[in-house]
């Protein structure tokens, strides 16, 4: 269970890359265990001076002091049981554990060839039939097998993320062309945004529940429609009022905003706040008062630290 060595020791090993080892060897001497920031552990590696044992190997008709900078992890049980060169490392955090479940999920290889001959007075050989060699080569293990067979899902998303747009009045995208500029101009698309304020001034007791919630919390009660609007969720778990409303475990994710788009920055953190605006300029009212930036609606309802909040704390 020796790795190399590489390096300026042998340059020609498999392992080096732009003239860098690969696998990070050798390592350093340490005199205990260690877990590393990125989940995985520094093993004990003692020097010659602190009781670590040395050998010599050959390579290339060089022989080459080996220390414990080069020894791999292993297990001399399993490698004494199976003969054979066995890799262990130890789990010690999540980030090991997903290493461990990616190589469980990656599936089976295969390499499909075939041998022709060249010589133009044989027969013609069929044409590559690639359904036929996806079908001889696929490999459903024993444990998928049973999974199919008691018609369990393979796979599934849970909860569901609905994804939420930002934008200033008026500044929706909008995707157009030659013939279509006009129409697009006068009747812009609608995004969740703006049917968010439709569906918070609608006159029945829909509206007037989705005005107690936030921006983010609307698709837990209704659903983004393909006529782009929202309605209310027929199913998962029912609520008190109004009657005929489901709640869900759905997520509204409100998109980022880059701080240089200083207004609609300042839009996204007015709607992360402030439940149930009717239009753009109703979420810039603070206590009765129009603002005429979403800045300064945020600073006054102390979503923003100014020259003033020191004063303040200091009384």
């Amino acid at each position: 269970m020796i790795h190399g060595p590489c390096g300026n020791l042998n340059r020609s090993s498999p392992c080096m890359v732009d003239g860098k080892c690969t696998k990070r060897f050798p390592k350093d001497f340490t005199n205990d265990t260690v877990t590393h920031v990125d989940g995985y552990p520094i093993y004990r590696r003692r020097s010659t001076e602190n009781g670590g044992q040395t050998f010599i190997k050959t390579i290339s008709y060089a022989d080459i002091d080996i220390d414990n900078r080069w020894v791999v992890p292993y297990s001399p049980l399993l490698s004494k049981t199976f003969n054979a060169h066995i890799n262990a490392e130890s789990c010690s955090s999540v980030k090991s554990i997903k290493y461990i479940c990616k190589y469980v999920n990656k599936g089976s290889d295969m390499a499909v060839f075939r041998i022709e001959n060249t010589n133009v007075h044989s027969p013609p050989l069929n044409q590559n039939d690639e359904i036929t060699n996806y079908q001889i080569g696929r490999y459903v293990s024993s444990n998928e097998a049973v999974w199919r067979i008691f018609g369990f899902p393979i796979h599934e998303r849970d909860p569901a993320v609905i994804y939420l747009a930002v934008h200033l009045e008026n500044g929706q995208r909008v995707y157009f062309t030659n013939d279509t500029v006009l129409d697009c101009a006068i009747n812009p698309p609608k995004t969740t945004l703006t049917e968010f304020f439709e569906l918070c001034n609608r006159a029945d007791a829909f509206g007037a529940f989705a005005q107690i919630f936030l921006y983010s919390e609307v698709p837990r009660y209704f659903t983004w429609s393909q006529k782009r609007k929202w309605i209310p969720r027929k199913q998962g778990t029912p609520v008190d009022a109004p009657p005929g409303l489901f709640k869900s475990n759905t997520l509204g994710c409100v998109y980022t905003v880059n701080p240089r788009q200083t207004e609609c920055f300042y839009l996204r953190l007015l709607l992360v706040n402030v439940t149930g605006p009717l239009l753009f300029q109703d979420i810039r009212k603070v206590d009765g008062q129009q603002y005429p930036t979403y800045k300064d609606a945020c600073l006054a309802l102390g979503l923003l630290e100014d020259d003033n909040h020191w004063d303040t704390v200091a009384c």
